[in-house]
């Protein structure tokens, strides 16, 4: 099973009505916004997996910090905003590392938020606002509400990503491979070199991003896996 089918498996109707009262939305506005964001999701994971460096980072990320996340635990701490039986905590941890001495006081427990968050950050660095709009507008709803949508999705990604190269026993480069063949499902093909994903996760561009286009890419995909 590919990473984006194990991720989908948790996105039944009942989970999506519950993402829509987090976010404020109703639930065929959240399923809409949904197929927008998974092509930005997975498309700039990929373009981050696309150099050596990239694809370590993120197979690092994905198997020490999220594959041994449970599913379930995970997607009720992200719709209950607990702290999700576990979740990781990749920054503070990096924090602990560069400055926490020995005797410095725990850090404050992330919640799948706080570890969603930091995701997008990472891998959508400058765009996150640009991508954040494209969803906003393709969903009906506001980008605060897109924010927190995304958040809800990156770390389900990540845990899918980390347990499909731990089942597998891929490293970076086979996990880059996942990725590749997930987008072009979504018919984006490589991320790094591709045209409608340009204009969302380059930080320097100009013009809003295509929000029919992003539905075109998630919609039949989505759809075609809740009518299973």
């Amino acid at each position: 099973m590919s990473a984006l089918d194990e991720m989908l498996r948790q996105l039944d109707p009942n989970t999506i009505a519950q993402m829509a009262g987090r976010i404020g939305a109703s639930p065929q506005q959240t399923q809409t916004a949904i197929q927008a964001a998974l092509p930005v999701l997975m498309g700039a994971m990929t373009r981050n997996a696309s150099t050596a460096q990239g694809a370590e980072a993120l197979h690092r990320a994905a198997v020490r910090d999220h594959a041994a996340q449970d599913p379930m635990a995970l997607l009720g701490g992200l719709l209950g905003g607990g702290a999700g039986g576990g979740a990781s905590d990749m920054l503070g941890a990096l924090g602990g590392l560069l400055g926490g001495g020995g005797g410095a006081a725990a850090p404050r427990a992330r919640s799948p938020i706080d570890d969603g968050m930091g995701i997008l950050g990472h891998v959508l660095g400058g765009a996150q606002q640009r991508a954040a709009g494209g969803v906003a507008r393709a969903g009906g709803i506001d980008a605060g509400s897109a924010t927190q949508l995304m958040a809800m999705l990156a770390p389900l990604l990540m845990s899918a990503l980390g347990r499909n190269a731990q089942r597998g026993g891929l490293d970076a480069g086979g996990l880059a491979g996942v990725l590749n063949n997930d987008m072009s499902r979504l018919g984006g093909g490589n991320a790094a070199a591709s045209g409608f994903l340009g204009n969302v996760l380059d930080a320097d561009g100009d013009g809003d991003v295509d929000a029919s286009d992003l539905l075109q890419r998630g919609a039949g995909l989505l759809g075609a896996f809740m009518r299973r």
